[in-house]
Parts: C-alpha cells; structure tokens; sequence
C-alpha cells in the first residue's frame, strides 16, 4: 500500500461520522473546482477581447440591423482602420467610453430612460459578453433562469412554467397548490455595483477584464443602476440574483421554480411554507440590496391563475394548463386601431406599416395564448375599419 494510501486509511480510520462526511463534502467540492477552472480557466483571459478576428466578429454582429444609421456607416467606412484603433486603447489601458445618447420611452405609464452608446463602444462590449461574460457567468445560472441567454427567451420560460404545472398535477393528483409570485421594485434602477462588484471578483480573475467590465458598469450610475439596452447589463442583471437562485432550489428545495429577469414564481402544495419561504428570500434579497414589490408579491392558487410575463395561467381540474391572455393588451390593440384609422386616412400611415403593427400583436403576442374568441372579435375590428373601408373606396 502507497505511503500517502495508508495515511489517509489512518487519519479516515481516526475521525467520526460527520467528520468522514465532511471530507468526503470538501473532496467533491474540490473535485467541482477543478472541473469548473478547467472548463472556464480558456475564457478568463483579456487576450480574447483583443483578439482581432474576435473584434472582427464583434463588429459584424454589431452591424446587423443598424447599418442604416449615419454613425454606423461612418464606422464602416474605415472599419479596419477603427478596429485597429479600438485594439491599440484595449491594450493600452485607455477608455473606449464615448458618452451616451438618452431619450425616454413612455410604455404602459413607466418611464424608461435608455442610453444609447457609439458603435466603437458596441463592439467592444459585444466582444467582452461573446468572448469572456457570457461564457463565466452563465455557468453558474440555473436551468430555470430564462432571460437573454442564447437558446433560452419568453417562450422558453413559459413553457417551463406550463411544465412545472403539469408535473405539480402529476405528482398530486390535482390542481390543489400554490404559486408565490415575487417581483422586484426597479430592478435594474436598483443594482448595487458594489455588490455586483463583489460577485464579479469572486468569478473572473483575469484583472484587465475586471477593470473593463466595472468600468462600463460604472457609467451607468453613481454606485447603482444598470442602463437598459447594453449587453453588459444584460448578463450581469441576470447574473446578479445568481445567489437567490441557488437558495431557492438548493436550501428552500423548491422543485417547481422560475425566473425570467426580476419575475419569480415558486409552485407548492404547502401555502404556510411558502409564506415561510417568501420571508427568507426577503432576507437574501436585502443582502443582495434588492427591493421586493410588495404590492405585485403575493401567493395565489394555480387554479386561479398564475400572472407571469403578460399573461395568466390556471391550472385546471383536468391537469390542463389554461393559458390567457392579461385584457390591458387588446385595450391597447383596441385603440391604437382607432388612431391608425386616422393616419391611415388623413394619408400619414400605409397599409404596409399598418398590417405589421397589427401582426405583430395578433402573431407574436396572442399566439402563445387559448384566446380564439379574442382573436376573432379584434380580426373582425380589424377588417370592418380597414379592409372593408378600403374596398369601399376603390
């Protein structure tokens, strides 16, 4: 037997019952380590945003669908010139920030205010999430965080949703449970950077990345907030809870959980235990410095439904999952159809842009829903001030 064999033979043969436990606890631990230093170690190197063929691809990608604007066809027009540009201040540590241009979006009566960056600034911080971000920090998510991680999105978070239903029903014979639903109060207003900062430490070493992802973070706020829109908000938004995640399907066991950006929902057949749950994962959130709306938090039967991401959800006696539509959305369909009549007639809208607008609700929103009925009565709508009109006069 080799020395160091017999040695831990000895020292295993001296300990106790949690003593064994605990080793054998600290070993896969280790071995996790390993595995996971060994997977991402490639991707923690700032020699990846410097690259010049992975700055090429940045800029490519950056390029779709805004090669119409003026400064991304003067961009273009040198691009090798700028690209090479963009590498020289990367290596020598000089900013690549060029300011903000910021204009407000008004949706549903919420305020937005979005900053939009230059296209040199894009393409790096296209190249820092692709190359170094992504990679690192969606290692650790788990399966059930949906938000902006390739292969994921809305649809994939709602059918995981309508799949933990389904799994709730099978596993208990009915649809008597709960659903917690949890929001968060102006998550990205809210977002600590000192915290984040914190995260981040722990998960990439490489300190030129470090220093180039606190600094874009940084521009966005005084000590919080996230600007909406950049890419690097993106991932360390959904990164950020990363903690609540794991407490939630690891400490509190919670089988049937999701969460897309700042909306949460927890499935149980125990409502007493959920209330137990929501108070911990207040205390976990405070730590994270992250606000809990209480107006919008609050525990509901699956069989009355489950709100999440513009719709409702109930859980039928039959095991079916009835999937409807929330009503301020036609509302909104409703009226803007009436102030498209205007335009369309008084010669300031075409047809054209109208049937997009119109498609766009009718396909990409209502679709995901059992809203037949609804569909029907805003087509009819639909054709009865425009199709028809439009016969008429010719």
């Amino acid at each position: 037997m080799p020395y160091k064999v017999f040695l831990q033979f000895v020292f295993w043969k001296d300990m106790n019952s949690s003593e064994r436990r605990e080793a054998r606890f600290q070993r896969r631990k280790a071995t996790r380590e390993a595995k996971r230093h060994e997977k991402l170690s490639p991707h923690d190197d700032f020699g990846r945003i410097v690259d010049f063929d992975n700055l090429y691809r940045a800029y490519s990608a950056s390029m779709r669908g805004v090669a119409w604007k003026e400064s991304s066809q003067k961009f273009q027009a040198g691009a090798m010139r700028n690209l090479v540009e963009i590498r020289r201040k990367l290596l020598a540590g000089e900013s690549v920030h060029m300011g903000f241009v910021e204009f407000i979006l008004r949706e549903r009566g919420k305020v937005r205010r979005i900053r939009s960056v230059h296209i040199s600034e894009r393409i790096v911080k296209k190249c820092l999430c692709d190359q170094v971000l992504v990679p690192i920090l969606s290692a650790s998510l788990i399966h059930d965080n949906g938000a902006s991680v390739k292969g994921k999105g809305v649809h994939f978070a709602l059918r995981r949703m309508i799949l933990h239903m389904t799994k709730f029903y099978r596993n208990n014979g009915s649809n008597d449970g709960y659903a917690l639903q949890i929001d968060f109060s102006k998550f990205f207003d809210n977002i600590d950077h000192k915290t984040l900062f914190g995260l981040l430490d722990n998960s990439i070493k490489d300190p030129r990345v470090l220093d180039l992802t606190k600094m874009f973070v940084g521009t966005f706020g005084d000590g919080k907030s996230l600007g909406m829109g950049s890419q690097v908000s993106q991932i360390c938004a959904i990164f950020y809870p990363d903690k609540l995640d794991h407490y939630i399907k690891e400490v509190l066991r919670i089988k049937y959980y999701g969460r897309y950006m700042d909306d949460l929902y927890l499935i149980h057949n125990d409502r007493d235990y959920l209330e137990r749950c929501l108070h911990r994962i207040v205390d976990v959130c405070a730590s994270l410095k992250i606000t809990v709306n209480e107006k919008k938090t609050k525990i509901v039967k699956l069989a009355a439904g489950v709100d999440f991401l513009q719709g409702k959800y109930r859980l039928m006696p039959t095991g079916r999952v009835l999937r409807l539509p929330r009503k301020g959305p036609t509302k909104r369909m409703r009226r803007k159809l009436a102030k498209f009549k205007f335009l369309v007639d008084s010669g300031r809208m075409g047809y054209g842009d109208l049937r997009t607008s119109y498609q766009s609700w009718r396909g990409n929103y209502m679709r995901r829903f059992d809203a037949y009925h609804r569909v029907r009565y805003m087509d009819k709508l639909y054709n009865d001030l425009f199709i028809l009109d439009h016969r008429h006069r010719r």
